[in-house]
């Protein structure tokens, strides 16, 4: 009898983290959000499209990328590619602004048309889910964000392909190419 039990408690502990390791992959589209607008939302309504998420910051040295984030977005969106920006103070202090201020600066200095979320936390105690699992030892790219305009590329399927600093531009060839292939992927 100890043998059986022993491959079946086994058994079940794979299966378990089989599970785990499927949910770990899929879960970024369940984690609750709010919208600029101060709206519930989550990730689940961009299922089947590529998403370029990033934090983004008004008063930052590279907060010009606004403008290759909105050309990739404008370039890609019937294609099926969603930039999405986050909004985050946690460095330098440099999006003091409320969401409304951040709203109308991203579209009246960037003509910024893809989809804002509410200010948050990207590291540090208040962290946000969100970009917990971007970060945390579970994802293929973990580490705490450096500075502002991080960007992560999550393909079709919700899993994270990419990760890029600050200073990779949101027009550059690497990040072009990993668009492009991940918009090709069915």
């Amino acid at each position: 009898m100890i043998v059986p039990m022993k491959t079946f408690v086994l058994a079940s502990t794979l299966v378990l983290a089989l599970v785990m390791i499927v949910q770990a992959e899929s879960n970024l589209g369940g984690i609750p959000l709010k919208d600029i607008n101060g709206k519930e939302t989550s990730l689940k309504n961009y299922d089947g499209q590529v998403l370029l998420i990033v934090n983004v910051a008004s008063k930052c040295g590279y907060t010009p990328q606004y403008k290759g984030l909105e050309a990739a977005y404008r370039k890609y969106k019937d294609k099926g590619l969603v930039v999405l920006g986050f909004p985050c103070n946690d460095f330098g202090a440099q999006e003091p602004g409320s969401n409304e201020e951040i709203k109308s600066f991203c579209s009246s200095k960037y003509d910024v048309t893809f989809p804002l979320f509410d200010k948050l936390h990207v590291k540090g105690p208040s962290q946000h889910p969100l970009y917990a699992a971007l970060t945390g030892k579970d994802s293929p790219f973990p580490g705490d964000i450096k500075w502002n305009f991080g960007k992560f590329l999550v393909g079709r399927d919700g899993k994270i392909l990419k990760r890029w600093d600050s200073n990779v531009t949101p027009d550059s060839m690497e990040i072009t190419q990993a668009i492009e292939t991940a918009l090709a992927a069915k």
